[in-house]
């Protein structure tokens, strides 16, 4: 006969202590709280959790080591109106399970029911939470701490990004271990990115819907684990803890940054039709926003959204982030529509959970990036996030390619974006870095398909193309799709290289998608998020390396233009930036609000950047001083020393006083 003590009511989650296994379940409305152990064989045992600590029930099992299996069953009140919907005849995984085994499969047991609960057990299919041993030695290991004002963001999926690398083994190709591969550190640094930013690695599922149509999530934001790191990504499953702390520490070693793309606004219970692995049977009515009529409110299009604002969910989430940094080792966060983390319902700026990441020691000292919006009633909130996070700065992305691509906005604008978006972000002490500037990102088209297509094309997906957003300030320059004469070639080249270079030397903080730099085509799907295929994987033998270069030529330029590097806003007269017309003039106001797009931007009065987004050859005064044309637009044995430029159609080009 199983016995537990009482065992203490912190940490969450179940912890193994040398001697045995402290077990801790939040539940607010839970009348009874069963621990359900599981032996090789697959029996199970029940037994109560003895202790209540608040809303913390609690237990200890003597002698319990790591790979023990285990789940809750949770009794408590089935009063769908009032959001409660416990069921017992359900086998739940830990919201802290450290690993989950099991498949979320689309299966009728996994439904805990609608009007009245279902009495089938499903403990056959059920997903099981797993005790793992977190100790890893980190020896010399630090966090690199890049500073705001140097950091260059790399955005890519643990799969996608190596996959189809011909010179990583075939056997860790699309693993974490991959990463660290000696061939991809090479890479980075050849890049000169200084973050690596991962699209979710915690535990998630794919949804029924996806299931039904053939597909699977591919990025991963849609979470069953918040607290396991996904073994699919793993060479060896089992050993998928060891293997992601090594990759960090890897990582570390070649001063690259670690940053988690992480959910905290829904869960992969989705809608009332959806399975119940989790928090629905645990305390439906703390862990979500539940409407009057006992339903969910919808706030992030995912069928459920996360109530963070209560202690017991505050404390669940701040636990979840500590893991991650202090199990392995993360460098930061981006968060997926962030302002869920707000709602208290409507959006504050100091919610509970915004203070309590602020008040902090730990969180408060890593890097923390908002996706500043949801999609409910006031959820978009750019410019509006506590000082201590950056933003997605998607004012950037639509201005940069819609003075670029559909050539619709006027200097002043553009500017207004190349300078950090100071009216967005020049508020309660923010500097320049809060924006993240981004011209495309893992949602939406790729650089490539920008200037490839006009149209969405999302057929695949299933959704008879209706998925992903028809606002896109994309230009196929004629073509659509691949192809097209040497012409349209030439200027497609021309408009991603006046993006890259718009991105990768504008004030605030660049986040560059992986794979641009490599000329990678999605086929115009901007909404790729279940296509695990070689529509999402990076083809490395088809890399245009020419255009690398020229990636990597811009970040290192731009950490020689001091403009960039200090983090302070400009101001007039501060010999940061002038901004000068074709013939180097000051820009009137006539020219800021009505001008055409030729312009001259002067940096740290030694680098000046020219633009121009007319189909008009033009030619340039340059500002008194001889300029040279600087690589990537002129060889460091070739280089082109002007006073008036000949600037192409269509075109920028970058130069430094000599």
């Amino acid at each position: 006969m199983t016995t537990l003590t009482a065992g203490l009511p912190a940490p969450l989650g179940a912890h193994f202590e040398g001697n045995g296994v402290n077990f801790t379940l939040f539940s607010a409305h839970a009348e009874r709280v069963e621990l359900c152990l599981f032996d090789q064989e697959g029996n199970e045992q029940r037994v109560d959790l003895p202790a209540r600590t608040g809303d913390v029930w609690h237990g200890f099992l003597a002698n319990a080591q790591p790979g023990l299996r285990y789940g809750y069953r949770v009794h408590g009140p089935w009063e769908p109106e009032n959001g409660h919907r416990f069921n017992p005849a359900k086998l739940l995984i830990d919201p802290c399970a450290r690993r989950v085994e099991g498949e979320a499969v689309d299966d009728p047991l996994f439904h805990s029911g609608y009007d009245s609960p279902d009495p089938h057990d499903n403990v056959a299919i059920a997903l099981k939470s797993v005790v793992v041993n977190e100790a890893f030695d980190w020896g010399n290991d630090s966090w690199p701490r890049t500073d705001w004002s140097k950091t260059v963001i790399y955005e890519a999926h643990v799969k996608g990004l190596t996959y189809l690398h011909p010179d990583i083994p075939d056997a860790i190709r699309g693993t974490y271990k991959a990463l660290a591969h000696p061939v991809m550190i090479a890479y980075f640094k050849r890049l000169g990115i200084t973050a690596l930013e991962l699209l979710p690695v915690a535990h998630f599922a794919s949804e029924p819907r996806l299931q039904r149509l053939g597909l699977t999530n591919f990025w991963g934001y849609n979470p069953l684990a918040m607290f396991a790191l996904d073994p699919r990504y793993a060479h060896e499953p089992a050993r998928a803890l060891q293997e992601f702390c090594e990759t960090v520490k890897a990582l570390h070693e070649a001063g690259i940054e670690v940053l988690l793309d992480i959910v905290l606004n829904h869960s992969a219970e989705i809608d009332l039709d959806g399975p119940t692995f989790s928090l629905r049977g645990i305390d439906n009515r703390s862990y979500y926003w539940i409407r009057g009529d006992g339903d969910y409110e919808n706030w992030t299009g995912c069928g459920n959204t996360l109530n963070l604002s209560l202690p017991g969910t505050v404390e669940y989430a701040i636990q979840c982030l500590r893991y991650w940094v202090e199990t392995f080792h993360v460098d930061g966060f981006r968060f997926d529509l962030a302002s869920v983390m707000g709602r208290t319902p409507d959006y504050n700026p100091h919610a509970p959970l915004f203070e309590a990441i602020k008040n902090d020691p730990l969180l408060s000292s890593v890097k923390l990036i908002a996706e500043p919006w949801d999609v409910g009633h006031g959820g978009y909130q750019v410019g509006n996030f506590p000082p201590l996070f950056a933003e997605w700065n998607d004012h950037f992305r639509d201005a940069v390619r819609r003075f670029w691509l559909a050539r619709d906005l006027k200097p002043g604008d553009f500017a207004r974006r190349f300078a950090a978006s100071s009216d967005v972000f020049k508020r309660h002490g923010r500097l320049p870095a809060a924006s993240i500037n981004l011209v495309t990102a893992h949602d939406g088209f790729t650089l490539r398909d920008c200037v490839s297509y006009n149209q969405k094309h999302n057929e695949a997906n299933g959704e008879e193309n209706r998925d992903g957003t028809s606002n896109n300030h994309s230009f196929n320059h004629g073509v659509e799709g691949p192809g097209g004469s040497l012409d349209v070639t030439e200027r497609r080249r021309d408009s991603v290289h006046a993006l890259l270079t718009t991105l990768l030397l504008s004030q605030g903080t660049p986040m560059l998608l992986a794979g641009d730099e490599h000329g990678h085509s999605q086929h115009g799907n901007n909404n790729a998020y279940c296509q695990d295929n070689a529509l999402t994987w990076l083809d490395w033998e088809q890399a245009n390396d020419g255009l690398i270069n020229f990636t990597a030529a811009l970040i290192q330029l731009r950490s020689q233009i001091p403009a960039l590097m200090q983090n302070a806003w400009w101001e007039e007269g501060d010999g940061n930036v002038r901004w000068l017309n074709k013939d180097a003039h000051p820009l009137s106001t006539l020219e800021w609000t009505h001008g055409a797009g030729r312009m001259q931007i002067l940096l740290s009065e030694r680098f000046l950047i020219t633009l121009n987004n007319t189909d008009e050859v033009t030619d340039i005064v340059l500002p008194d001083g001889e300029w040279r044309a600087v690589p990537p637009f002129a060889g460091e044995d070739n280089p082109v020393v002007v006073a008036v430029w000949h600037g192409p159609a269509h075109g920028v080009c970058v130069f430094k006083r000599s």
